[in-house]
């Protein structure tokens, strides 16, 4: 695996969020995500996580980037640096042009656009490494919210993935949606 970029200084942002470090004072924002009973189907945060489960949460993301993983992100309103999610670009198949990327909002902050204005921010990030040409994402069909954030950030669906993945014990359909390198 090629060795990762560095950290991106400035912070990526657009809107009103801007993605950077999370911190233990994210914790508030950690404890309300793990009330959505969806996260600990898809994530290593488990529900209604108590406070030193969502700090565990909190390193083993501060941690990605130095395994190699990717670069794992707080999603903080510009304003008052208040962390409101979560954001990730995966890049274990950077050497092949790809990599994958993934949003969460905590549910007391939903529907303020955060979401879109997070994943624009994540992939403006993306383009800056220049092995990347794609970055993809899979979403439940259930979850139109998601898919509406997608297509807002400029994501295309490219088709549906049958049985794909493995979520709550059950096998699930996911949508997929990519967004290319601008020329």
């Amino acid at each position: 695996m090629p060795s990762l970029p560095p950290w991106p200084s400035p912070a990526p942002a657009h809107g009103g969020v801007r993605l950077r470090e999370f911190t233990s004072d994210d914790l508030p924002m950690v404890l309300d995500l793990a009330t959505d009973e969806y996260v600990q189907h898809i994530g290593s945060l488990p529900a209604r996580a108590h406070a030193h489960e969502a700090l565990d949460w909190l390193e083993r993301n501060r941690g990605r980037w130095a395994e190699g993983a990717g670069f794992s992100f707080a999603v903080a309103e510009v304003a008052r640096d208040r962390a409101v999610g979560g954001a990730g670009l995966w890049l274990r198949e950077l050497a092949t042009g790809r990599a994958s990327a993934g949003y969460s909002i905590a549910p007391t902050q939903r529907g303020h656009g955060y979401a879109a204005d997070a994943l624009i921010a994540l992939t403006g990030f993306a383009w800056t490494i220049p092995e990347l040409h794609r970055v993809e994402l899979q979403i439940e069909p259930w979850n139109t919210a998601s898919v509406r954030t997608a297509e807002r950030a400029g994501y295309q669906r490219e088709g549906l993935l049958r049985s794909y993945m493995e979520i709550g014990s059950r096998r699930r359909d996911m949508l997929l949606y990519a967004a290319l390198r601008p020329d």
